[in-house]
């Protein structure tokens, strides 16, 4: 199928009730003077907050605020995502009412206009008040809406605007109880967190009631190298003379601001809401063709009285067809592109959802950087100057319903409020963003069957109905876009649902998928999502799907030294920087090898908020982002994907943060556009290595104890590239120390213990898992010792075996162990052979630590005289444990 923009009419209400009036303009208030009649007003400045008040008060007009706090729009009460072990002082994760009150003297006006508070967002429930008067109220998070408040306005006089403000937490009886989202890996914060504005119109003009949307609509009917036909619907509104006979005049502006298309029209307007169509030629289209050439031209359109212009609209407007296929993937403009982008939230740690047009702008420039062409806005409405982006970066973009976990919170199909608040919310979804050529499929719900993942209900949910009633509003809406939505759950019995099948209720389809992370078996990641995928493809095969989501925790000060033999704490830490890196090299080449995978989205960008998460190196945060949520870092999951999707050369060491290692020989990687790079260490060359799927690779460096300068080099399109650091490496002779079963380095006890490595054999055990939206996989339990970081993991098992790299000498090895089991029926004897002489005769670990969960270290001495040290553990008539290694000179 051929998709372009497209809108059918359905329904003319405004989603605030009831709509009223209003104007602003004042001291410190910015004024701007459209062409034609319509002005707008900034009102950014000058407002009053107060959390917690609980009645009305603050609605009066001489309601004394003047103890109230100052803020500046956009604003949100909310801070929440903080590194380290404790929430920043800065945290503010309340959720309640918040009143914001704003006193201004308006200028003077025309009779007859029309004013309308125009609000981008506010959170979650918006009750607006104008000189005392209540005007509308507004439900949902996301979406701009408008409120005419010309009965109440004031010109020329002093005039207050209180707005009520209502984040609260979704439970039963709650005011937000029936208001999308329900529940989600998310934080809604809190406040009017985009930009306020007084429209001031004349009484005829497009309608700024339209569920927030322009009023002017177009889109591609047809297109080819000759011209391009687009189809043009105004929605208008008539509040003056009972028939108003006018011209309505549309032009296409090219980039360079050349009127290249226009259509002049005599209409006659009736009283009230009514529709205008035209449909223009334009010739010698320039296409709008993905980040290749994201060409972009501006509808005017303009409602003149023969003397002046009444009212003038401006939208962007970008020429271009796709389709997707089911077996070959996606088509833009005729030709394949394989999309691969990342989803991104709109949160920042520092200001909540209150970001700026510059904070917007840098994103943007964060996931051009690494070579995306394909954005997931997740999991709702974002903002225009982020939609505006898109357009101008040739993303091809997924817009959303925070249709998110479930269609309740206590169980079924969902009330009737809901249902009506998810309808208004995708209306103003695709009214306000109908114009962004970027966008090209909408999508009506995540992981609506995952309640159960989310503790949410105790009553079974049952999320289809709504889900196809927001795919049939979409199609009124806009029947050449396609519908998606992104499953959490068909054929995974880890959450449980209700059943109901939903693949195929929309055109596409997403799957959130996250193998090597919370799956069983996480190094076979690449063979399991390869196998899925062709699954899912075999058993829907006319269905088009993608990836939608899948990613992995990465703490950029946490580090592994090897991934593959110690303990995955996906909902705990560590999150080794490392581990992300792994994960993400084994799913991208299952993704890539698949054509039929239309698309592919990592979770995350940017690390983002969850009040449901302490876990890695955070708190209040989701950290899958492949840049740290204050945008400061990227990891170095980042730039494998940049090796993997950008043509710009690159060259980047991983690793540098990992300064202070535990062992002495390491193995140096890179990513890289180059087929091959060079390694210097301290100096000397180090060889020359392919990098096959972007990653090279040097084995067996060994590293000198203190600084060791390394250096990567390679050339690509002639240009040479280089990158650098340091590393620290460790000081046998001050010992070399391994932690069990553990994924993560650290510092204990003042010891440097490396994470669990040179092993054979054993499976590596956690002492507690973390939890996840206040679930616990297992009671948390302790091990009695004066050093308790070192049991949080430990390897068990009949035999397995170190081979641990030691200088030659005399050595002292102490084996900390424990035992973890509180019942046995037999006790349980554990040996030890030191290259291959026996080091420890059998033991009873729970006996010599006087009982179970009691730590127990036990020393001997070893000689090394070929660089290795062979560690040998037995169990008998049970697991042999081992939760540390130390090995210190004589």
């Amino acid at each position: 199928m051929i998709i372009a923009s497209t809108l059918l009419l359905a329904g003319l209400a405004g989603a605030v009730s009831p709509p009223a009036t209003a104007k602003v303009a004042g001291a410190g208030q910015a004024a701007h003077q459209e062409s034609g009649g319509r002005e707008t007003h900034a009102l950014d400045s000058g407002w009053r907050f107060s959390f917690g008040e609980t009645d009305d008060a603050p609605a009066a007009s001489d309601f004394a605020d003047s103890q109230w706090e100052k803020v500046q729009l956009p604003h949100s009460w909310n801070r929440l995502g903080s590194y380290g072990d404790t929430r920043s002082p800065r945290t503010d994760n309340r959720q309640g009412i918040g009143w914001y009150r704003l006193k201004l003297h308006a200028p003077r006006a025309e009779a007859r206009r029309r004013f309308y508070l125009d609000f981008g967002a506010v959170s979650k429930i918006a009750d607006v008040w104008v000189n005392g008067v209540h005007v509308g109220t507004h439900k949902g998070a996301f979406a701009r809406f408008r409120i005419d408040v010309s009965d109440h306005w004031k010109p020329g006089e002093d005039n207050v605007i209180a707005v009520r403000a209502d984040n609260s937490k979704p439970v039963d009886g709650s005011a937000t109880a029936q208001i999308l989202p329900l529940a989600g890996d998310f934080f809604v914060h809190g406040g009017i967190y985009r930009a306020v504005s007084l429209l001031s119109l004349p009484a005829t003009s497009f309608d700024p009631l339209d569920y927030g949307g322009p009023g002017l609509y177009a889109r591609t009917m047809s297109v080819g190298s000759a011209s391009a036909r687009i189809a043009i619907l105004a929605r208008l509104r008539n509040q003056d003379r009972p028939h108003r006979a006018l011209q309505w005049k549309t032009r296409i502006i090219d980039a360079s601001g050349q009127v290249v298309a226009e259509a002049d029209r005599r209409i006659d307007l009736p009283h009230g809401q009514s529709e205008q169509q035209i449909a223009i030629d334009l010739p010698s289209p320039h296409l709008w063709n993905g980040t290749a050439d994201p060409y972009l031209y501006r509808i005017r359109s303009d409602l003149h009285d023969g003397r002046q212009i009444l009212d003038s609209v401006s939208q962007p407007l970008g020429v271009r067809s796709f389709r997707v296929d089911a077996d070959k993937g996606f088509f833009l403009n005729g030709a394949h592109l394989a999309l691969h982008g990342v989803s991104r939230h709109q949160d920042r740690p520092d200001v909540g959802w209150a970001l700026t047009p510059k904070d917007h702008a840098q994103d943007m420039a964060i996931a051009r950087e690494m070579g995306a062409n394909s954005i997931r806005q997740a999991h709702y409405q974002q903002a225009d100057e982020w939609s505006d982006e898109a357009d101008r970066a040739g993303m091809v973009t997924w817009a959303e319903l925070p249709y998110v976990t479930s269609p309740s919170i206590t169980g079924g199909e969902g009330s009737p409020e809901t249902w009506a608040n998810a309808e208004q919310q995708l209306r103003e979804l695709i009214r306000q963003n109908y114009n962004h050529p970027s966008i090209m499929m909408w999508s009506v719900g995540n992981e609506v069957d995952s309640a159960k993942g989310f503790a949410v209900g105790k009553a079974m949910m049952r999320p289809l109905a709504l889900l196809e009633r927001m795919n049939a509003i979409a199609k009124q809406e806009d029947p050449y876009r396609p519908t998606i939505f992104a499953d959490c759950c068909e054929d995974l019995t880890l959450v449980k649902t209700a059943g109901e099948k939903l693949a195929g209720t929309t055109d596409l389809i997403g799957y959130n998928r996250y193998y090597g992370w919370y799956y069983p078996q996480p190094l076979k990641a690449r063979a399991q999502l390869g196998a899925q995928l062709d699954h899912f493809h075999a058993k829907h095969p006319a269905l088009p799907l993608s990836l939608s989501e899948y990613g992995a925790g990465g703490a950029v000060s946490q580090h592994s030294d090897n991934i593959a033999d110690a303990f995955l704490n996906f909902t705990g830490t560590p999150h080794p920087e490392e581990y992300q890196a792994w994960y993400h090299e084994q799913n991208w080449p299952a993704i890539q090898e698949r054509p039929f995978v239309f698309a592919s989205w990592v979770w995350n960008l940017f690390d983002f908020a969850s009040d449901l998460r302490r876990e890695g190196d955070s708190i209040d945060l989701n950290n899958k982002g492949l840049v740290t949520a204050d945008r400061r870092t990227r990891k170095d999951a980042y730039y494998y994907y940049q090796a993997q999707w950008s043509s710009k050369p690159m060259l980047h060491l991983t690793g540098k943060r990992y300064v202070e290692r535990a062992y002495r020989v390491v193995t140096i990687k890179a990513y890289t556009n180059a087929a091959s790079a060079d390694l210097i260490l301290n100096g000397r060359a180090q060889g020359s290595v392919p990098c096959p799927g972007g990653i090279c690779l040097w084995p067996g460096i060994g590293l000198q104890p203190g600084p060791n300068q390394i250096t990567a080099s390679a050339s690509l399109k002639g240009m040479p590239l280089t990158d650098a650091m340091t590393l620290d490496g460790p000081d046998p002779a001050k010992g070399i120390y391994v932690n069990a079963g553990d994924m993560g380095s650290a510092t204990i006890a003042g010891h440097r213990y490396g994470s669990d490595d040179f092993v054979t054999g054993g499976i590596a055990a956690v002492l507690n898992m973390g939890g996840f939206a206040g679930q616990r996989m297992m009671a948390p339990r302790s091990v009695a010792t004066d050093i308790p970081g070192l049991y949080d993991y430990w390897r068990e098992g009949e035999n397995f075996s170190y081979r641990i790299p030691v200088p030659n000498g005399r050595w002292t090895v102490t084996i900390y162990s424990f035992e973890p089991r509180k019942s046995l029926s037999e006790p349980v004897l554990m040996t030890v052979r030191a290259n291959g002489r026996e080091a420890l005769s059998p033991f009873d670990v729970a006996h010599e630590a006087g009982g179970p969960m009691r730590g127990l270290a036990k020393s001997f001495d070893a000689v090394v005289k070929d660089g290795m040290l062979q560690l040998d553990f037995a169990g008998n008539q049970g697991r042999a444990v081992v939760a540390a290694i130390a090995v210190t000179p004589r």
